[in-house]
């Protein structure tokens, strides 16, 4: 039997310098386009699609090994929370299937 941890991470982010939703979404594009770069992992806007002030986006990874899979999340929102100093990281649950 072959061992496949999900790790999966919810995160809530307040952008409070947007002004559209347009404005939003190209904050939003770079992101996650450098986190999908730099960490390997899946992510997207997953709710709060039509609020200019909220996001909150979805980020996968798969491994054989739940430590990894922690490190590496918080490594993401440790990145976020360093890099992005115009978005506001209020809330993060990380769990795993």
């Amino acid at each position: 039997m072959i061992s496949m941890i999900v790790g999966f991470c919810t995160i809530e982010l307040r952008i409070p310098m947007s002004h559209s939703l347009k404005n939003k979404r190209g904050i939003l594009k770079s992101i996650i386009n450098r986190i999908k770069n730099r960490f390997n992992v899946s992510i997207a806007e997953v709710a709060n699609h039509d609020d200019w002030k909220l996001a909150t986006v979805g980020i996968v990874t798969i491994s054989n090994d739940t430590v990894y899979i922690q490190q590496l999340l918080n490594k993401v929102i440790e990145y976020i929370e360093n890099n992005y100093l115009d978005v506001q990281l209020f809330n993060h649950i990380i769990e795993f299937l």
